[in-house]
């Protein structure tokens, strides 16, 4: 008990432990590799516990929940991850699937992949996000003209752009909500 206090006072609370490199964690006085294997074990439990909120069948019909479930899929990653929640007719997600990998401030995106993969799980709809390494979730302004260039392709397709989240370790900005879709 004495160490978690140690660690948690040192990181800042549990998200900051969680948060941290699993290097960082071995260095403090009192961490061995099967401790820092604990802690690193129970990050990836409550990551999964969070992703079981989103399965496959399920209805996204509010961003409160793809919300929660991008930022902790998406939120401590160091290089930015682009992707997109395919979904049916309903709403329903067929698919989760991350398309296009950067460095830690931009990804080269292609359209054209991006309606490609739509076509593949025979999507009716598409929920895209991308995360901000920076912490910052603000959406930028190639950003809002690269999600206008894919919803207009996607509508010549009949898939519907329900939503683009850009996700952060303590933000998430929904472009539906903001009105920029």
């Amino acid at each position: 008990m004495e160490l978690a206090g140690v660690l948690l006072r040192r990181f800042g609370g549990v998200r900051g432990l969680f948060d941290a490199d699993p290097e960082r964690i071995a260095a403090c006085p009192g961490m061995g590799p099967a401790k820092t294997a604990a802690v690193v074990a129970a990050r990836a439990l409550l990551d999964r516990y969070h992703a079981e909120h989103v399965t496959a069948g399920e209805v996204l019909s509010g961003s409160t929940a793809t919300r929660r479930y991008l930022r902790y899929r998406l939120g401590r990653r160091e290089r930015e991850v682009f992707g997109g929640l395919f979904l049916d007719a309903r709403n329903r997600l067929i698919a989760n699937e991350e398309l296009f990998f950067g460095s830690v401030d931009r990804t080269a995106v292609y359209p054209r992949e991006v309606l490609k993969s739509s076509m593949r799980h025979n999507a009716c709809g598409l929920i895209l996000y991308h995360n901000h390494p920076s912490g910052v979730a603000e959406p930028s302004p190639s950003d809002i003209q690269l999600t206008g260039r894919i919803a207009t392709l996607l509508e010549e397709v009949d898939v519907r752009l329900v939503d683009h989240v850009v996700v952060s370790a303590d933000q998430q900005v929904s472009f539906a909500e903001r009105g920029l879709l």
